[in-house]
């Protein structure tokens, strides 16, 4: 096929998704931090079209602007495949593999339409930030409006429903069953190993100040921090801190939040005390939960296809075509 006629083939598609779906996406930055609490009274004060400049950050679409108790909060609203491209671009880049890319356009537009169809009496669909996953406004890139293109309406359902498709960046080798970390389980999450190594959060090394621990953790006087349980993977499950008022007793998972996710990549880690700090040494980046991004990569290296890739992480699922509202 001439060059052309690819790009003909990318917009008609583009075109024709768009017109389909929208998503709504509260923008969540360093200035707009907060989400409505559960309950909380919020006004519409009105909205924008257009092409927009937030925080340094262009959103395309619509943006409504709504006040809470904590301030204002930004929704945009836009056509669903434009989201995905923003998504693919955020969360992986692209230079990435081809497959790599469709793989990913696969599972950002499925969790998506599956936020979508669990929040949709709520004002928002789901977050700009890892809380869902990463969307950084408007962007344009031919390699990822290909991938989104080819892959134009496709989710993954398991017995004709969607999917819940949890990924994260990098799973050290092995990923997690679900339940230990979301407290339920899946038929189409499985642990299973696969092969990251290319990842800069392979393994990793943090070393922590006890006093900002003890304020991330709103406790005083740390003593010690050991590992109580681990996972069926053999990250840490469970911690005892032991500190002035005695032992606390905490999900590491919850640890890992309050310390921040970049500064604990994840919780598969062993810790070692070192004079005022303790070091942390690690494998992997997230909660370890489905498709491994970098395992993906390094499966389309290989010459393994989008398919393929899904299929390997979530066995059991039917790639279908969303047919729009």
């Amino acid at each position: 096929m001439r060059p052309i006629l690819i790009i003909l083939t990318i917009l008609i598609s583009i075109w024709s998704a768009d017109a389909a779906e929208t998503i709504k996406v509260l923008i969540v930055n360093d200035v707009y931090s907060k989400i409505p609490e559960k309950g909380e009274k919020i006004k519409r004060l009105g909205s924008i079209e257009g092409n927009l400049l937030v925080t340094g950050t262009r959103y395309s679409g619509n943006i409504e602007v709504w006040r809470g108790n904590s301030g204002l909060y930004l929704i945009n609203e836009l056509p669903l495949e434009d989201y995905v491209r923003g998504v693919v671009i955020a969360e992986v880049g692209p230079n990435w593999e081809m497959e790599a890319l469709k793989a990913q356009a696969v599972i950002s537009r499925t969790y998506a339409l599956y936020q979508k169809k669990t929040n949709g009496d709520s004002i928002y669909h789901l977050t700009s930030s890892v809380l869902h996953q990463v969307y950084k406004g408007s962007s344009s890139d031919i390699r990822v409006a290909y991938a989104v293109a080819g892959t134009s309406s496709e989710i993954l359902t398991f017995k004709g429903s969607l999917v819940e498709p949890f990924y994260h960046s990098t799973c050290g080798g092995k990923t997690e069953k679900p339940e230990e970390v979301f407290g339920k389980s899946y038929p189409y999450l499985r642990s299973v190993e696969s092969n990251c190594e290319t990842s800069p959060y392979w393994v990793w090394e943090r070393k922590i100040p006890l006093n900002e621990i003890e304020n991330a953790l709103a406790l005083s006087g740390i003593k010690e921090i050991t590992i109580k349980s681990y996972t069926s993977t053999n990250r840490a499950k469970e911690l005892n801190i032991i500190h002035k008022s005695g032992t606390t007793t905490m999900r590491a998972t919850d640890f890992r939040k309050a310390l921040g996710w970049s500064n604990l990549p994840s919780t598969n880690f062993t810790m070692l005390r070192d004079g005022d700090s303790i070091l942390f040494r690690g494998k992997g980046y997230g909660h370890g939960v489905g498709l491994c991004q970098w395992s993906a990569l390094q499966m389309a290296l290989e010459g393994k296809n989008y398919k393929e890739i899904l299929s390997f992480f979530y066995p059991g699922t039917t790639i279908q075509h969303y047919e729009g509202r």
